[in-house]
């Protein structure tokens, strides 16, 4: 069976997107819309949530590792349990499969990624672009860095930025002057 399709009676991932989505925009309607009818509703919703979530809490405290490990692997409960804060795993080891998810990718396109850990609460990285260039040129580095990114804070939401960082490797650019000196313009003038 294909990824995206479900068992009789069961949502396929496509569908299960599309209601979050129309979830969101419900909820953003609500939220902007003033009174204690609103406010009610909001509540409920944020009830629900908490109970569903303490229900996803008991079966995780119920399974064995394998299963929990299976659980976690899955995309929508995996994006539930990190909802919940009772995800198996920790930031660190979620954004480092991520980084390996997207690995190959980058290979093949000439370049690597690795990650490099969490400094706070910021990911970081090491990314070398295709073609022997370092992780400061092209927009190709650019375009990578915002993938693993978004990879990244998707299946770690408690990190406030994914970041990549300067290895040994990379050449030290001195940098430019901040003006140019007032001499320099009255010679030229001058001659």
């Amino acid at each position: 069976m294909a990824e995206s399709e479900a068992p009789a009676g069961r949502l396929a991932d496509p569908a299960v997107e599309a209601r979050l989505a129309r979830l969101d925009e419900l909820l953003e309607g609500l939220e902007a819309a003033p009174g204690p009818i609103t406010r009610s509703a909001v509540e409920s919703v944020r009830l629900l949530t908490e109970v569903y979530g303490e229900a996803l809490a008991r079966v995780m405290d119920l399974a064995d590792g394998q299963l929990a490990e299976r659980l976690a692997d899955d995309e929508l409960l995996g994006h539930l349990l990190v909802l919940h804060n009772v995800h198996p795993e920790p930031v660190e080891r979620r954004a480092a499969r991520a980084v390996e998810r997207l690995r190959p990718a980058v290979r093949e396109r000439g370049g690597d990624v690795e990650w490099a850990g969490v400094e706070g609460e910021v990911g970081q990285l090491r990314l070398t672009a295709g073609g022997g260039c370092g992780s400061g040129c092209g927009s190709g580095s650019a375009d990578v860095t915002a993938v693993v990114r978004e990879a990244v804070l998707a299946v770690a939401p408690e990190l406030t930025a994914v970041e990549p960082v300067r290895t040994d490797a990379e050449p030290v650019r001195a940098a430019a002057p901040a003006f140019v000196p007032l001499t320099t313009l009255t010679r030229r003038g001058a001659r």
